[in-house]
């Protein structure tokens, strides 16, 4: 077995502290890094309090990033978002104040430039295998099957 390094609480403190100032992050990702600090319950308990009380760690602040990031860069749908806030173990309430930051008219005119430029990529002849290729990849994306199917309907 490996010489594994230990941590003082305040040691630990202070790498959390970093790990949480670089990213915003969620419970279940600091839970995790204090597990692979080998940290025990006590310890935990005693650090995430204090990242909570000196606001490293702010789960609705992390769901609201999210929410921003995944849709403006990776341009990902609602329901794409709000299953990997679920696997993060983000409150109900967290996810639907999330949601919020994404704004209506954004998140139609995001699906339809997506769906456009993913038709125009899709070489497929026949035109039903087209449509339903396209369908299939904007729900991969997460949208929601009846705005996908309204739009690729205007599309094709």
């Amino acid at each position: 077995m490996k010489n594994q390094k230990s941590y003082t609480v305040n040691e630990a403190t202070k790498i959390l502290e970093h790990f949480c100032a670089y990213q915003e992050r969620c419970h279940k990702e600091v839970e995790q890094k204090l597990y692979d600090l080998k940290m025990i319950p006590e310890a935990k308990e005693k650090i995430i309090l204090h990242l909570i009380q000196h606001n490293f760690l702010n789960e609705e602040r992390f769901a609201k990033a999210f929410v921003r990031g995944k849709f403006s860069i990776k341009k990902w749908g609602r329901i794409k978002i709000i299953n990997e806030l679920k696997f993060k173990n983000i409150t109900e309430y967290n996810i639907k104040t999330a949601l919020q930051e994404i704004d209506e008219d954004d998140y139609l005119e995001t699906l339809g430039k997506i769906a456009k430029k993913k038709l125009n990529l899709l070489k497929e002849p026949n035109a039903f295998k087209k449509k339903n290729k396209l369908v299939t990849f904007l729900l991969s994306k997460g949208y929601e099957s009846e705005l996908v199917y309204k739009i690729v309907n205007t599309l094709m």
